[in-house]
C-alpha cells in the first residue's frame, strides 16, 4: 500500500511539473542504460560461464562433455522456467510482437529478467541458440513496465517497447543504427520525428555505455581491408541467391522440428530426446556448440580451417574437399541444431544462429568459386555478407542486415554487395515465405500489426468487447405464440435461435413474419423452427477482426451472430465495429 502511494505522488508530481513529450525523452535515456547494462551483463556471464566449462578441451581430438552439456542446460533450462518463472517464456521478439498487437503493449514484469536467466543457461552449456532475442525481450519488457509503472498510454507504452529494443541491438553489436532500424522493420514502428528522437536516445545510450564497460571489442569484428571489385558484382547475385534458398530451408525446417516437438507431452522425453540429439550433432561438429561468434571470428581472421578445432573431424581441415563437405554438414546442421534447443525446452533466439550460417555460406561460395578457378574473391568479404544475407532473407529486415554489418566492419566498404545480396536474398524466400520467422505464426492467426494502418487498427480491436448480448432467445419447438410474446418483450428485431444446449440454429426476423404475428389463427399450428433462416455468414468468436469485417462487406447485414464452439454468444454490429474502429484509430495514429 505504501509503495502505491509513492507510486501515485510520483505520477501526480510528473504530471504537475515534466511535460509528456520531455517525459519520454527522459525515460529513453533511462531504458538506454537498463538494456544496454542488461544486455553487457548477459553476454559476459554466458561467455564466462561457456568459458569455465570448455577452457581445458582438447582442440585436436573429441572432447566427451560435448554429449552432456546440452542434456544438462536444457534441464535446468525448463526447471528454472517451470518452478520459478512460472509462465511461459517463448520466443522473445515473437513475444514483444503479441504484445504489441494483442496484449496493449503489456509484457509481465517477469520478462525483466527471465528470459537472461533461461538463454544464460541454455547457451552456456551449449543451446546452439542466440541471446539477442533474449535481451530484445528484456529491454522491451523494461520499456513496457516503465509504460505501464507510469500509466501512459499504449502509443507511447509502445515506442518505449521499441526504445528497449533498439538499445538491446545498439548493447550487443554497438550498432546504434542497426538498432533503430530493427525496430522500424521487426517490430513495424512508424518512422516518425516523434518515435526517431527516443530510439536515437536509447540505442546511442546504450551503445555507449557498452563501450565504456567493455571497449572497442565487439562480437565479431574486421575491417575490411580487400576492396569490393564491380566484377564481382554477378557472384554476389548468386550468393544472394543462395542465401535466399537456405533462408527458406532456415524457416521451414525449424518450424517443422519446433512442430514436431510439440507433439511430445511429456516434457521430459523432450529434453532427453532434445539434449542427446543437439549432444550428438555438437560431438561430431563443436562449432554448433553456443552461439557460434567464436567460428565467424576464426572465419573472419583468416582461420577458417580452424573450424572443426575440438572435434575428432579434425584432420579433414587439410583436404579441400573434405573440409568443405564438412562446411556445407555444418551449415545444414545448424538449424537442426538450433530447432531442436527450443523444441526441447531452451530459450535463445535465431540472431546468432542466421548469422552463423549466413558467415557459413558466404564463406563456403567464396572457397567454393576459388577452388574450381570461376574466380579468386575475398572468403573473408563473403563470409560477411553472407551474414547479411541470410539475416536478410530469415527476419525479413533487409535494411537491419546492411547496416549492422556495415557498422560491425567499420564503415562503409561493403556497402554496394550487402544491398545487393540482402536485396536479393530478400525478394527470393518472399517468392515462397511472405512473413518472417518471427512474425509467420502471429500472421496466420490474424494478430501482426504491420505499417498498413487499416490492417493494424484492426488487430488491435477485440471482438469480445464489441459482442451484444441482449437479444431474446427462443426454442426451435415454440410456436408463434410464444415467439410473439417475446417480440412484445423485446426491442430487437432479431431473435436468434438456440436449443436445449445453446446450440445456435438460426435466426427469425421481425420483418420476415410481421404479416403472420397478427393472424392469430396460425398462432399454435406454426412453429418457430419452419420460420427460422441460417444466416449465409455466422462470426466465430475466435475470427480476427479483418475476417469479421470481410464477412460485414460480403453479406451486406448490419448485424451478424457469434458463435463459440457451435454455442450461441450474442450479435456484433457493424455500427459498434466502425465506432470501435474510428476510436482505435485515433488513439494508435500520431498527434
Amino acid at each position: 500500500m505504501e509503495r502505491k502511494k509513492i507510486i501515485n505522488r510520483l505520477f501526480i508530481w510528473r504530471l504537475r511539473h515534466i511535460s509528456n513529450q520531455r517525459f519520454v525523452l527522459i525515460l529513453s535515456l533511462v531504458i538506454g542504460l537498463l538494456s544496454g547494462l542488461a544486455a553487457v551483463l548477459l553476454k559476459n556471464t554466458a561467455f564466462y560461464t561457456h568459458y569455465l566449462l570448455t577452457f581445458n578441451f582438447s582442440i585436436d581430438s573429441e572432447n566427451y562433455w560435448y554429449l552432456a552439456y546440452p542434456t544438462i542446460g536444457i534441464l535446468l533450462t525448463v526447471l528454472y522456467v517451470k518452478y520459478f518463472v512460472k509462465d511461459k517464456i517463448g520466443h522473445g521478439v515473437s513475444r514483444v510482437l503479441y504484445a504489441i498487437s494483442k496484449n496493449g503493449g503489456r509484457l509481465k514484469p517477469h520478462n525483466n529478467y527471465s528470459s537472461m536467466i533461461a538463454s544464460t543457461l541454455t547457451v552456456a552449456f551449449g543451446g546452439s541458440v542466440g541471446l539477442e532475442a533474449p535481451i530484445v525481450a528484456t529491454g522491451s519488457s523494461i520499456g513496457s513496465s516503465l509504460g505501464q509503472l507510469f500509466r501512459l498510454n499504449y502509443k507511447t507504452t509502445v515506442l518505449l517497447i521499441g526504445c528497449g529494443a533498439a538499445g538491446a541491438i545498439a548493447g550487443i553489436f554497438k550498432a546504434p543504427i542497426a538498432g533503430i532500424v530493427f525496430v522500424i522493420e521487426v517490430l513495424m514502428l512508424d518512422l516518425t520525428t516523434i518515435n526517431l528522437i527516443p530510439l536515437l536516445i536509447s540505442a546511442i545510450t546504450a551503445s555507449s555505455l557498452s563501450y565504456f564497460l567493455m571497449g572497442k571489442g565487439v562480437l565479431f569484428s574486421f575491417d575490411v581491408t580487400t576492396p569490393f571489385f564491380l566484377k564481382n558484382i554477378p557472384f554476389f547475385i548468386i550468393l544472394g541467391i543462395v542465401s535466399g534458398l537456405i533462408s527458406f530451408y532456415f524457416t521451414k525446417i525449424s518450424m517443422k522440428i519446433e512442430e514436431l516437438f510439440k507433439q511430445i507431452k511429456n516434457q521430459y522425453y523432450k529434453i532427453i530426446i532434445g539434449g542427446v540429439t543437439l549432444g550428438v550433432l555438437i560431438f561430431i561438429f563443436p562449432s554448433l556448440y553456443g552461439e557460434g561468434y567464436d567460428v565467424l571470428n576464426m572465419m573472419l581472421h583468416g582461420k577458417g580451417n580452424e573450424l572443426l578445432q575440438t572435434s575428432f573431424l579434425y584432420f579433414l581441415k587439410n583436404d579441400v574437399w573434405l573440409f568443405s563437405g564438412a562446411l556445407l554438414a555444418i551449415l545444414f546442421f545448424k538449424v537442426v541444431a538450433m530447432a531442436v534447443t527450443n523444441g526441447s525446452g531452451g530459450v535463445g533466439g535465431i540472431f546468432a544462429p542466421s548469422l552463423f550460417m549466413g558467415g557459413i555460406t558466404g564463406f563456403f561460395v567464396a572457397r567454393t568459386l576459388n577452388i574450381i578457378g570461376i574466380a579468386h574473391v575475398s572468403e573473408i568479404n563473403f563470409a560477411l555478407v553472407g551474414m547479411a544475407g541470410i539475416m536478410s532473407g530469415v527476419m525479413h529486415s533487409p535494411l537491419t542486415a546492411i547496416f549492422l554489418i556495415a557498422e560491425i566492419t567499420g564503415g562503409y566498404q561493403l556497402f554496394t554487395p550487402l544491398i545487393i545480396t540482402s536485396t536479393i536474398s530478400y525478394l527470393t524466400i518472399s517468392q515462397w515465405e511472405p512473413h518472417s520467422i518471427y512474425t509467420k505464426r502471429l500472421a496466420q492467426r490474424g494478430e501482426l500489426i504491420t505499417h498498413d494502418k487499416d490492417k493494424a487498427v484492426l488487430t488491435l480491436m477485440k471482438i469480445d468487447k464489441l459482442i451484444e448480448t441482449n437479444f431474446c432467445t427462443i426454442f426451435p419447438e415454440a410456436n408463434l405464440k410464444d415467439l410473439v410474446e417475446i417480440i412484445s418483450k423485446s426491442n430487437r428485431n432479431i431473435f436468434p435461435v438456440v436449443d436445449k444446449d445453446n446450440n445456435f440454429k438460426g435466426v427469425v426476423v421481425l420483418d420476415d413474419i410481421r404479416h403472420l404475428i397478427f393472424d392469430s389463427e396460425k398462432y399454435q399450428h406454426t412453429f418457430v423452427k419452419d420460420l427460422l433462416i441460417i444466416p449465409p455468414y455466422i462470426v466465430d468468436c475466435f475470427d480476427t477482426m479483418e475476417i469479421i469485417v470481410h464477412k460485414f462487406n460480403e453479406s451486406g447485414n448490419y448485424n451478424l451472430p457469434v458463435t463459440k464452439e457451435g454455442k450461441y454468444v450474442g450479435f456484433v454490429s457493424r455500427a459498434n465495429i466502425f465506432s470501435a474502429y474510428r476510436k482505435m484509430l485515433k488513439h494508435f495514429s500520431d498527434d
